[in-house]
């Protein structure tokens, strides 16, 4: 291990850090809204629109990412649409993060009563109250650990952003072997660099999961 070459491949690794940091956070709040969207509309079973969530869905939960990404970065100029690489990294991870999103969320709002949603309706509320004030909240807390599963999942997935030529941590790495041969050095980086961006993530989510549970239940 070089400390020299260490040192050297900080600012390289530095900057495909924030680049890796700023796509996937964007991408996993894309899949928020989808995700959302997506329950809401299962949730309620409305006409049409159920079956289109349910195809999208299965659609992207059943096909790798890599796949998706080839198809929005290299299939879809064919037909005249040329996105960059960097939005089609989000589109991807937002589409494929929405598909798993919309899973946990629908979860949760499978385990509501039906007496609340019913005792709601009868004081006067909306669906859309109902859904806003009172189930999506619950439904949240109940989701949390599938989400923050979710997360985790998603930042790691955008180690295969370097297929699209998206200077990431993995593009990185490779680059690096590639020209300069310190295999162990590069290595040690990339690992180091996706620990300081998954462990975060992870201890938070433990936090945010024992508070939800024990609002649920008191434990």
């Amino acid at each position: 291990m070089d400390a020299e070459v260490l040192r050297s491949y900080l600012p390289g690794y530095a900057e495909a850090f924030f680049l890796t940091i700023r796509i996937g956070w964007i991408g996993i709040a894309l899949s928020f809204g989808i995700g959302i969207l997506t329950a809401f509309v299962s949730y309620y079973k409305v006409p049409v629109l159920k079956r289109i969530a349910g195809v999208y869905v299965e659609l992207f939960r059943n096909t790798p990412l890599l796949v998706q990404l080839f198809f929005i970065y290299f299939g879809l100029p064919k037909i005249g649409f040329s996105l960059s690489a960097e939005a089609c990294g989000i589109i991807g991870l937002g589409l494929l993060g929405g598909s798993y999103m919309s899973e946990s969320f629908r979860s949760g709002l499978d385990a509501i009563s039906k007496v609340q949603t019913e005792s709601a309706l009868a004081l006067g509320m909306t669906n859309f109250q109902v859904f806003w004030l009172i189930v999506f909240p619950e439904a949240l807390s109940l989701s949390v650990p599938a989400i923050v599963a979710n997360v985790i999942f998603l930042l790691k997935e955008t180690s295969v952003f370097s297929a699209i030529s998206l200077m990431d941590l993995m593009f990185t790495a490779k680059d690096l072997i590639g020209l300069y041969y310190n295999t162990t050095e590069a290595l040690f980086l990339l690992v180091l660099f996706y620990i300081l961006m998954l462990l975060p993530v992870s201890l938070i989510g433990s936090i945010a999961e024992k508070r939800a549970r024990y609002k649920m239940l008191g434990v």
